[in-house]
């Protein structure tokens, strides 16, 4: 995703911090519209949460397709930024581990509203779902190594598979109030605990 001016033959300057900055507010904004109302929700619902005018919103994404890619992208950025930022300043990496998982799951409820309509161009959901991979598992990779060098957690569950299982757990959730995956996700992540 380009920013505006960007687009226009200056792609090799980075964008200032008050573009990113709005940016990142008009994706957060769009997320959390699409969790509430769905993937077709009206772009001035977005932009009313955003805090910017409609034409804004098409600067930065010309198509409603556009802006569901860049929703999903900043949402693996944001967790795969908070993995190394958790370890540092969660008391265990265990501690770390358990936050991080919470933030997947909120990750995993706006991405199963996404990917219906993220399928239906299934050579860009392929790409957008290698990205996912490539920049999720080795952010849990690198949680469960500390957690399990720190003695906190059995080492005998990938990375792909504590993520495979937490999304698993996550299907449907958003659709059925009698089921809560975010305390199943918690027992998932307390059995990964050694024990004493």
């Amino acid at each position: 995703m380009v920013d505006g001016d960007e687009g226009r033959g200056r792609t090799d300057r980075p964008r200032r911090a008050d573009a990113r900055r709005n940016q990142k507010a008009l994706l957060d904004a769009a997320a959390a519209v699409f969790v509430r109302s769905g993937v077709e929700a009206p772009v001035r619902d977005i932009a009313a949460e955003a805090g910017v005018g409609t034409a804004t919103i098409y600067r930065h994404f010309p198509t409603r397709a556009d802006l569901i890619v860049g929703v999903y992208r900043h949402q693996v950025e944001a967790c795969a930024e908070a993995g190394p930022e958790l370890l540092a300043s969660c008391p265990t990496p265990y501690a770390a581990l358990a936050r991080w998982i919470d933030l997947f799951v909120d990750f995993l409820v706006t991405k199963h509203g996404l990917a219906g309509v993220l399928q239906s161009d299934s050579a860009g959901f392929e790409t957008l779902h290698a990205y996912f991979l490539d920049r999720l598992v080795p952010v849990c990779g690198d949680l469960l190594d500390a957690a399990t060098a720190a003695g906190e957690i059995r080492a005998d569950l990938s990375p792909y598979e504590l993520m495979r299982a937490t999304g698993n757990l996550c299907i449907g959730a958003e659709h059925d109030p009698r089921y809560d995956a975010r305390r199943l996700v918690s027992i998932l992540v307390s059995g990964l605990r050694r024990p004493a």
